[in-house]
């Protein structure tokens, strides 16, 4: 039997990643200066991460304008909602074995 933990993919659980993804699947796509104050991320490091998704075929990056102004906008792809998903439903898994397990005596002396 494999632990919960090693189900969790290494792309998305990063914690900026998951930010990412959790917020975009809040929205039909979410602007790139959103995201960035939203996370409380320099425009490099936001970038870096959403390259990391992007190769990964989770998000989808569109460049337009609004007015005069460039704007970027991300949002999810299916496989990204679905990495999402099944993201949250390991930890949910962890989070029950966790909460299943006996509490251990913290008296007690390391085997």
């Amino acid at each position: 039997m494999t632990h919960p933990t090693n189900g969790l993919d290494d792309v998305v659980h990063q914690r900026v990643r998951l930010g990412i993804l959790a917020v975009a699947h809040e929205a039909r796509r979410v602007e790139f200066g959103f995201l960035r104050a939203t996370l409380d991320l320099t425009t490099g490091n936001l970038s870096q991460h959403l390259t990391v998704l992007e190769k990964a075929e989770l998000v989808e990056i569109e460049k337009g304008y609004e007015g005069k102004r460039g704007r970027t906008w991300i949002h999810l792809t299916e496989a990204g909602k679905r990495a999402l998903h099944d993201e949250i439903s390991q930890l949910k898994r962890i989070i029950r074995q966790v909460e299943q397990a006996p509490e251990a005596d913290p008296a007690a002396e390391p085997a």
